[in-house]
């Protein structure tokens, strides 16, 4: 089972998904995160399931229409670890913030 390491910019994702949802009254906004992450340990016995973007990044789909968020990561496999690079809503264009932090 791989191991998942969350950067640390991803506080920052997080904050930003929250202050919308807030600022909008989103239903059960309060819920979202742990949604996410809780989304995300499929990961554990699936690394490879995100589709492939770029170099060896891929896009985990969570949810869909306003629930809905993609989770940027990389697997390495020699290590058995995932690293979770940033998350976004399914609305926002793209990763606005560069990723110096990719292992």
């Amino acid at each position: 089972m791989a191991r998942i390491e969350l950067m640390p910019k991803i506080g920052d994702d997080f904050e930003r998904i929250f202050a919308y949802l807030a600022q909008h009254d989103a239903e059960g906004a309060s819920s979202r995160i742990p949604e996410i992450i809780q989304a995300l340990n499929i990961l554990k016995h699936n690394p490879l399931i995100g589709q492939l973007v770029s170099g060896d990044e891929r896009e985990l789909v969570i949810g869909h229409r306003a629930r809905g968020y993609v989770a940027l990561y990389r697997y390495i496999d020699e290590i058995d670890t995932i690293f979770v690079l940033a998350i976004r809503s399914q609305r926002e264009a793209g990763f606005t913030r560069p990723f110096e932090e990719n292992p």
